[in-house]
């Protein structure tokens, strides 16, 4: 693909993940990635003693919701000029 390509909500493939473009910058793309993600929550709880206990949950998901923005809840990625030139609208062609 070319920068020109590029479209603010295109999904694209590069290597094996699906890509939705969040912002085109003049030389940059910025993209989330589409499949599934690991998430980890925390809860902190204070016991009678005054003691805090932290909880960590780690589990995958491919909710949505995680998708939803701008901002984002998920990392954003930056595609350079040489990143993108192995974009591609297909998996085949990815």
């Amino acid at each position: 693909m070319e920068h020109s390509d590029f479209r603010i909500g295109l999904e694209f493939w590069s290597g094996d993940k699906q890509w939705r473009c969040t912002d085109i910058g003049t030389r940059v793309v910025t993209a989330i990635a589409l499949g599934p993600r690991e998430v980890v929550s925390t809860s902190t709880s204070v016991d009678e003693m005054g003691r805090s206990t932290i909880e960590r949950r780690h589990y995958m998901t491919d909710d949505p919701w995680w998708l939803n923005g701008p901002p984002y809840a998920v990392a954003e990625s930056v595609f350079d000029e040489y990143d993108i030139e192995g974009c591609a609208l297909t998996q085949e062609d990815a």
